[in-house]
């Protein structure tokens, strides 16, 4: 695969979840396969930039832009809040994209609206719910709930998730059979007070902690709204520290008009020269 160098990029941050952006409407990867290890070779700590995915900003029919997200592992996510917030507000400030918005994700088209230096979002309607299901962890019963909120979540309540083995049982219940064979990203929610929760998730695709998870906070509040534990809106601490307000509207069973709020923040901006991928090719011919 031949690449022009220098490629420009930006690095930007949601609530800790960090992501590289590229302006890809001019297309330099000619297939999947190759923004995957593209992905994988700049993602990848220390040798490269670092990041948690790869944010590619695409030309699109029927809305501002279409997004290819690629997490760190190379694997395609249908959706990520934190990500799209950050494709918002890129797009806005690129002149991409008005700062009321509609771009295509794999989950949907998604609505945003850029203020400051903030995003929010109208999520795609969640579905699948499960609650109060039962699963074996550590030889033990442990009581997990689900919903789909353009990903799949797994959702535990915990009265300190401080304590929580976040990257043991995050593994374990990534690949635990109940949730194959897509898998499932982990929630570990504590109820603080009020309409208050704190979150710390487990990642498919970064198979690790990050420091925040847009459609993982959306998954905590509103399975907690349902369980009667708060009420819109919700107020969500992030492992970062952040916070993030998630609106949504309970009725009849049904939940709708989600949407979710939180900063997007700038880093740096860069231009990727040839031995920032040279990890790509050194695999490619292996």
């Amino acid at each position: 695969m031949a690449l022009s160098f220098p490629i420009p990029f930006t690095k930007m941050s949601g609530a800790g979840n960090d992501f590289i952006l590229i302006d890809h409407r001019t297309p330099f990867l000619p297939s999947v396969e190759a923004m995957q290890d593209f992905a994988r070779a700049v993602c990848e700590h220390k040798f490269s930039v670092g990041a948690d995915g790869l944010i590619l900003i695409e030309n699109a029919a029927g809305a501002d832009f279409r997004w290819q997200f690629i997490n760190a592992d190379g694997s395609i996510a249908e959706m990520c809040g934190n990500g799209a917030r950050c494709a918002a507000r890129f797009a806005h400030a690129k002149g991409i994209a008005p700062a009321r918005m509609r771009f295509q994700t794999m989950a949907g088209i998604i609505e945003a609206e850029v203020v400051g230096e903030g995003v929010r979002l109208k999520m795609t309607p969640p579905h699948r719910p499960r609650l109060n299901e039962t699963i074996t962890l550590d030889g033990q019963p442990r009581t997990v709930h689900s919903l789909n909120t353009g990903v799949p979540h797994a959702v535990l309540f915990m009265e300190d998730n401080t304590a929580a083995p976040v990257l043991e049982w995050g593994r374990a219940i990534r690949f635990h059979e109940h949730f194959q064979p897509a898998g499932t990203n982990v929630n570990f929610v504590q109820h603080l007070d009020g309409n208050r929760l704190s979150v710390r998730t487990y990642e498919r695709g970064v198979e690790g902690e990050t420091m925040a998870c847009g459609t993982g906070a959306v998954a905590s509040a509103i399975i907690a709204g349902i369980l009667g534990q708060v009420a819109p809106p919700v107020a969500v601490t992030t492992s970062g520290r952040e916070e993030l307000i998630i609106h949504y509207r309970l009725a009849g069973g049904a939940v709708d008009e989600v949407f979710l709020e939180g900063p997007a923040n700038f880093i740096y901006e860069g231009r990727l020269h040839p031995e920032a991928l040279r990890r790509m090719e050194a695999d490619s011919v292996r």
